[in-house]
């Protein structure tokens, strides 16, 4: 049970609530009482509040209870109250299809003056006796004591909650203490009876069977994890009747229905017209290209509509629907700066799908509008450039030249706060109405009034880490409105669309609404066009070629979940027919992964006969010429056909006969064309024994399959050369080696041929393999034999070699023995790739993130099991690579240091990759620069390091510093440029101060920084010039720059009209001189203006741009 604490018995008082209470709930014992309903109020009975609004569709006919609803008020009498010892409850009232009840019950709390306190409990109930534990119902609700005084006024208190199966029941612990209410003087109890009341109002209910197309006429969409604000965006879009029937008339026979946003969009709109339960979004999300974690992930959507919008107008081009989405959405507006002392306008014209209107300050949407429309003020050092009339006093502003059919207008609820570098979420109230007059916001009138009805509004509840998303649709445009709520459609009043949606602090809203909970969107269709954007929509709409393709597609996917529903029955028979053997090079006779089986689903109960039958009516082969021989595994790890009795096994079913109860291999053997015979020879399980014959080629190290032979097991090994040389194509009485292949890298070479095969072989089974070759001697192979053969093969694994310079390389896989020592391995990557061993850097693979780890040393002696040992099993084994400019030896004895490389007029910028001596100091690698970049023609050939961090130039180390002493971490980055000639050679009074580019706030540096020289008594109107020469600027964005001298993390701007000299106390330490641990922070000059480089859009990581990939 899950109640609220009492706090002070006011009446209309909202209670906070608490889901748990701190004493547990005592009983008071007595001795007896009971319970009736209310004989002058029928429970259950309909009884609208007073004073609320009511929509004409929403009114109940009160002979008939619609146990739909959304409210109800109903009553409940407690007879014998003095003596109620136990928890009651009253009959049900059905709310939302779900039975609501009064539960009331006496209840103590901690003692005062070593009395205990007794109190009324009343609590509401809500689907109180469900076993289900997946739904859920949001309700408020007004309990009541009524006073049974004439003109008494009765005891209210008001509860809100989401009421599921652990916390089913919510209300009051003390509602009233027991002896206020045995009061006669108080006038809530007569006749020892009191009458409870409750007025609910709910939501339709969640994991229940709530029909929405019953109560509605519409159904909803179902949520894939967050992706009820997609949802509410597809309900408003598709109740936009004018876009749905261009959408049906897109053409998209053609598409590919698993990729054509065009064709998913057209299957969710038909299903959400002509389906009576929630419809999925699953295929429009994976048209869009998505994984599954976007599915996860909530996204802006404005952005969302955007994008869909631009996709459809794409897709709708070259059609008889073209221009459909700028006729609805698109409406013009002039963006002007007037400057107000010269004769001087400038103006341009522009479209747009949405309206982002401030909320923050204002009251309603009208306030929005005007200051949206408010002029800017451009004078001071933000005066506009007007061209030939140079800096001038302006104004700037927008106007509306248009308003489109249908108007987005979208709430700018959530902003980023540049304090918390994050977007913030503001629940300020802003009211917004039903009709909504733009005339006076238009530049000109246009031919029709700009008056609009609300067609929708978009519910967000929640803050900025996330929250839920509901749309409030009015679909015919008649002011009856409904709430969609992912898959749940329910009727609502307009208060709950419009007026509960303002927003707004806990002292602005009634009970009835939900904190946090305000519109972010808002859809209006001007008036003018309400007939021709809600046109009817119907069957002669939809062109039928798209019905056709969607009741194939619905049939498909039916079949597909009877085949689901029906797998248990089924199992797969693989056929291998002999020629699938061909080409096989490893054990056995093929490989499971790779064998081309023909597959045939069966059902297991069918019988052997059965199957042959079916196996020789479907590979066209008379029955009397082929034979199943199962595989099977043998205790040897080896995988073999063996024999079947097609006679004694005939009616037996496969389930029975098969290995497993997923998947049966069969062998078919079948009789070859070129036969004389009519059907296959006999086979006598006792005397005869079935052979496959394989031949091994030491020259080109690969194995030939020879075909099978029923051979008398009283046969001797001998008897096999005629037919294996036969087989092979050799001159008769070619000497042949015999091999039996026993299991993995286990081949024994038969040694007496004159045995019986029974004795010859290590235990005569059927689908025992003969592997045979030449009797020479081969000095050229290193695997002059199949035993060899075999055994290099048991320990050969396949390798796939990636790129580590190309990200997602899917690389190359060879096939290499786990024995291999570092220079094979060397040698045989360098023969794939065509280049010289000894250029070539192996990595290991990082298993847990798929990427390279430590390079591996040249001189590694282990094998490449080493490498491979940590390798995850049954995965693909990796080892990364990258090609050197060097020998790896030399490598190996160098440092790699990254760095850039920078221009003498700081335009263009390289990345280098520099190999200096591992020992070496900054003049060594000053030296490999060299050779990697292009000096300037009239330049002084001499090359500085430079140390930068956050945009800022350092430290400059000097050229007998150790590279040791660098620290290349993620922070700090380095730069090599060529020293200009005035910078040479600096006087005892001249040093090289830094110089970065900052946009109001000191730690907003950006762009590219550089040094400049100053002398000590130089005014700063010499550096000015200096700076200008280095940035190479015209004169008016120069005349832009503020400068300030940067000590300490504070900007000291320079007065310009007073001439600032530059004095040696400025500068106490220079750049040559690393900064340690106690060092001050060396100054630097700012310069500040406005970063125009594009601003990072998103506030966090996690925030991911939307993208229709397809």
């Amino acid at each position: 049970m899950n109640h609220t604490n009492d706090k002070e018995m006011v009446k209309d008082e909202v209670e906070a609530m608490d889901t748990q209470e701190a004493d547990p709930v005592q009983v008071l014992p007595a001795d007896g009482g009971g319970i009736e309903s209310d004989n002058q109020s029928v429970n259950g009975e309909l009884q609208f509040p007073t004073g609320g609004p009511q929509d004409a569709d929403m009114e109940e006919n009160l002979s008939t209870v619609d146990e739909a609803r959304s409210e109800a008020t109903f009553r409940f009498t407690v007879t014998n109250f003095s003596k109620l010892k136990d928890s009651q409850l009253s009959p049900p009232c059905f709310v939302r299809n779900l039975p609501w009840k009064i539960m009331v019950m006496p209840r103590y709390g901690p003692p005062q003056d070593r009395q205990q306190q007794r109190s009324l409990g009343f609590f509401l109930q809500c689907n109180g006796e469900s076993e289900s534990s997946s739904w859920n119902c949001y309700a408020v609700a007004e309990l009541k004591l009524l006073s049974q005084r004439e003109g008494g006024d009765a005891f209210c208190r008001n509860i809100k909650h989401l009421f599921y199966s652990k916390e089913n029941d919510w209300g009051f612990s003390h509602f009233m203490s027991w002896n206020d209410v045995l009061d006669p003087e108080k006038g809530y109890i007569k006749d020892d009876a009191i009458i409870l009341e409750v007025h609910v109002q709910a939501d339709a209910p969640h994991g229940v069977s709530w029909d929405s197309k019953k109560h509605t006429g519409y159904v909803g969409l179902k949520n894939q994890g967050a992706t009820c604000y997609m949802n509410s965006l597809l309900q408003t879009l598709y109740f936009t009747n004018q876009l749905r029937k261009a959408v049906y008339k897109m053409p998209t026979e053609s598409d590919d229905s698993t990729k054509s946003v065009a064709l998913a969009l057209q299957r969710v709109f038909h299903e959400l017209q002509f389906s009576d339960k929630p419809v999925g979004t699953k295929k429009l999300t994976k048209s869009f290209g998505w994984e599954t974690l976007d599915s996860f992930m909530q996204h802006d959507v404005q952005e969302f509509l955007r994008v869909l919008l631009d996709k459809l107008e794409s897709k709708m081009k070259g059609t008889c629907v073209e221009g459909t989405v700028p006729k609805l959405f698109e409406g013009k507006m002039v963006s002007y700066i007037h400057c107000k002392n010269v004769d001087y306008k400038s103006t341009r014209h522009e479209t747009y799908y949405d309206i982002q209107l401030n909320i923050k300050g204002k009251k309603n949407i009208e306030e929005s509008f005007k200051d949206y429309i408010t002029t800017e003020v451009l004078d001071g050092e933000n005066k506009y450039d007007a061209g030939d009339h140079g800096l001038q006093d302006a104004e700037k502003g927008v106007i509306f030249a248009s308003f489109p059919p249908v108007l987005h207008l979208h709430l700018m609820r959530f902003q980023y706060d540049p304090v918390t570098d994050c977007s913030v979420k503001f629940n300020d109230r802003f009211e917004f109405y039903e009709k909504l007059n733009l005339d006076s916001f238009l530049n000109e009138p246009e031919s029709t009034p700009a008056t609009y009805t609300l067609h929708a509004v978009l519910v967000h509840s929640g803050d900025n880490h996330g929250g839920h998303y509901v749309v409030f649709i009015n679909p015919k445009g008649d002011g009856k409105w409904c709430k969609f709520d992912d898959d749940v459609v329910s009727r609502c009043t307009k208060q709950e669309a419009i007026e509960n949606n303002y927003g707004g602090q806990d002292d602005d809203m009634n009970m009835t609404v939900k904190h946090c909970t305000n519109a972010y969107m808002l859809v209006y269709i001007r008036d003018s066009e309400l007939k021709n954007v809600l046109q009817k929509v119907g069957e002669d709409d939809i062109p039928q070629e798209l019905c056709d393709r969607l009741q194939e597609e619905k049939r498909l996917e039916q079949a597909r979940r009877k085949e689901r529903n029906e797998a248990h029955l089924y199992m797969n028979v693989h056929v291998l027919l002999e020629d699938c053997f061909e080409g096989h090079q490893g054990n056995d006779l093929f490989d499971p992964e790779k064998a081309p089986f023909k597959v045939f689903r069966v059902k297991k109960q069918m019988t052997l006969e059965q199957l042959v039958d079916h196996l020789a009516e479907s590979l066209k082969y008379p029955k009397e010429q082929i034979r199943p021989w199962p595989f099977g595994y043998r205790t040897n790890e080896t995988n073999r056909p063996t024999f079947i009795d097609l006679e004694g096994d005939a009616n037996k079913s496969i389930i029975d006969l098969a290995e497993n109860n997923t998947t049966w291999n069969l062998f078919l053997e079948t009789l070859k064309p070129d036969s004389d015979l009519s059907a296959l020879r006999s086979f006598d399980k006792d005397s005869d024994v079935l052979l496959f014959f394989k031949l091994y080629d030491p020259k080109t190290k690969q194995i030939r399959f020879c075909g099978h032979q029923y051979m008398p097991v009283a046969a001797k090994v001998v008897d096999l050369v005629p037919i294996l040389n036969e087989r092979a194509g050799f001159p008769q009485g070619t000497e042949l080696m015999l091999y039996e292949e026993i299991k993995p890298n286990t081949v024994d070479r038969i040694m007496n041929v004159t045995d019986p095969l029974e004795k010859g072989l290590d235990e005569l089974m059927d689908g025992d393999i003969i592997v045979f070759q030449k009797d020479e001697h081969e000095e050229t192979s290193d695997l002059p034999t199949c035993k060899d053969y075999f055994r290099d093969l048991y320990y050969r694994v396949e390798v796939t070699f990636c790129d580590k310079a190309i990200p997602n390389d899917p690389g190359f896989t060879l096939g290499l023995s786990h024995r291999i020592s570092y220079d094979q391995l060397a040698d045989c990557v360098a023969q794939r790739l065509g280049t010289e061993p000894s250029l070539l850097q192996f990595f290991k693979s990082q298993n847990y993130k798929d990427s390279p780890g430590h390079p591996l040393r040249c001189s590694f002696d282990g094998t490449l099991k080493d490498l491979l040992l940590y390798s995850k099993p049954k995965q693909p084994k990796k080892i990364f690579y990258q090609q050197l400019n060097i020998p790896i030896n030399e490598l190996e004895n160098k440092k790699q240091f990254k760095c850039i490389w920078v221009s003498p007029k700081l335009k263009e910028e390289k990345e280098l990759t520099l190999y200096p001596c591992k020992k070496g100091k900054v003049f060594d690698l000053l030296q490999e620069a060299r050779k990697e970049v292009e000096m300037s023609d009239n330049g002084t050939g001499q090359l500085r390091l430079f140390e930068m961090s956050c945009f800022k130039i350092s430290y400059c180390p000097g050229e007998d510093v150790p590279l040791d002493h660098l620290n290349q971490t993620t922070n700090k980055t380095y730069r090599i440029e060529e020293i200009p000639a005035d910078e040479l050679h600096l006087a005892e009074d001249e040093i090289l101060v830094p110089v970065a580019h900052f946009s109001k706030d000191v730690y907003a540096t950006f762009g590219t920084p550089f040094v400049v020289k100053v002398k000590y008594g130089d005014p700063f109107s010499k550096v000015k010039e200096r700076i200008q020469k280095k940035l190479g600027l015209p004169e008016k964005e120069f005349e832009r720059i503020k400068f300030a001298l940067v000590l300490m993390g504070r900007a000291q701007y320079i007065n310009e009209e007073t001439e600032y000299v530059f004095s040696q106390n400025d500068f106490k330490s220079s750049l040559s001189q690393a900064i340690l641990v106690n060092t001050p922070p060396r100054p630097w000059i700012g310069l500040d203006h406005v970063n125009k480089a594009p601003k990072r859009s998103r506030y966090t990581m996690l925030e991911k741009a939307i993208k229709i990939y397809n």
